[in-house]
């Protein structure tokens, strides 16, 4: 071939392969500008969770603090004055009726005691030749009130009254528990003298102490379940039964309420704060999740499915629990529900009427 020819063939092949490039260039181009505008197109689209509307039993939630009580709680201390001589126990130990406690120093009630003896013992023979002086040999033989006059008058009436004192005053000295349970706010301390020496708790059974609005009482009776769940231990639920209500309102119009939660398997400690959630089933309700209604110019709203568009509905709360509303249309603004209408449950604050949204299917 001659060079010219070569050299023609060359430009020809660098032309094609520039076209060649401009065509992919334009074509990559367009497609890059399609797939922004689909990805522009699902940003702006608003999707939501929805639900069918239908009528339901709605657990109405009456929420309320209180706090624990063990079954008994006694304060523990000695009748008597004195010295404290030993403490047997220790914090949180239990115990068992009738362990000793503590003790007082008996030094001075051993010389009462020996003293209330020997007077009893002079008195016994005043009594005698009491007896004799009148013509008795015998005790067994004397009138009842022949005997109650001549005990009086040789003193030995009240010498029996001061040995039993006496004999008393030394049983106190042992302070003894008066029924099982924990030992809590020990004061007490060998040799010195303490007003309070402990605190005996039985906390095997708790009961609850809270109160209630007037205007829920009628939602309340005895035997009613409730659940209970310490504020420290959310995650734990206890079952109790309303024992007692109050028949009487307070100047903050609450009513006290009782309930007992049974064995304490936990050991949940007497002054516990709790929360305390009774239920009471509202039959026939429009029931959605909270997150279904927002506020709007001081009206209860929940947005419709229709079309494709979100429908601004007012509506009145009627009952609320834990996580959901039951619902009616709104008295003052005249709407109405109907069943099998669909509820926007999620998104709802950034909703307004007339928003296109589209659904997300199960």
């Amino acid at each position: 071939m001659r060079p010219i020819n070569k050299y023609r063939a060359l430009c020809g092949a660098v032309v094609i392969s520039a076209l060649c490039a401009s065509c992919l260039e334009k074509r990559d181009g367009q497609e890059g500008v399609a797939e922004m505008e689909m990805s522009h197109k699902d940003m702006n689209e608003t999707y939501v969770d929805t639900m069918s509307l239908r009528k339901s039993t709605f657990n109405k939630q009456i929420v309320c603090n209180g706090k624990l009580k063990a079954k008994a709680v006694c304060e523990l201390n000695f009748t008597g004055q004195g010295r404290i001589d030993n403490v047997f126990v220790k914090e949180g130990q239990m115990v068992e009726k009738g362990d000793v406690i503590a003790t007082l120093d008996k030094q001075e009630r051993d010389r009462e005691l020996g003293k209330a003896e020997h007077e009893l013992e002079r008195a016994r023979i005043e009594l005698t030749d009491k007896l004799i002086g009148l013509g008795y040999s015998h005790w067994d033989s004397v009138p009842a009130d022949i005997m109650e006059r001549a005990e009086v008058m040789s003193g030995y009436y009240n010498a029996k009254y001061q040995l039993q004192s006496a004999r008393t005053a030394m049983e106190e000295c042992t302070l003894h528990a008066p029924f099982r349970g924990r030992i809590a706010n020990l004061e007490a301390k060998r040799f010195q003298k303490n007003d309070k020496v402990c605190t005996l708790v039985d906390d095997s059974e708790l009961e609850v102490e809270f109160r209630i609005l007037e205007a829920e009482l009628y939602n309340v009776k005895v035997g009613q379940t409730v659940r209970i769940s310490p504020f420290v231990r959310d995650s734990l639920t206890y079952e109790g039964k309303v024992t007692e209500i109050n028949p009487m309102v307070d100047e903050k119009g609450l009513v006290k309420i009782k309930a007992r939660m049974g064995y304490n398997k936990d050991r949940l400690p007497d002054g516990l704060n709790v929360r305390i959630v009774m239920e009471t089933q509202m039959q026939d309700m429009f029931v959605v999740p909270k997150d279904a209604v927002v506020e709007r110019d001081g009206y209860h709203v929940i947005f419709l499915l229709e079309e494709g568009k979100a429908v601004w509905t007012y509506v009145d709360v009627v009952h609320s629990n834990i996580s959901s509303f039951a619902i009616t249309g709104c008295r003052r603004k005249e709407t109405t529900l109907e069943e099998g209408s669909i509820v926007i449950t999620s998104g709802n604050m950034n909703l307004a009427d007339g928003t296109s949204v589209q659904a997300i299917k199960p």
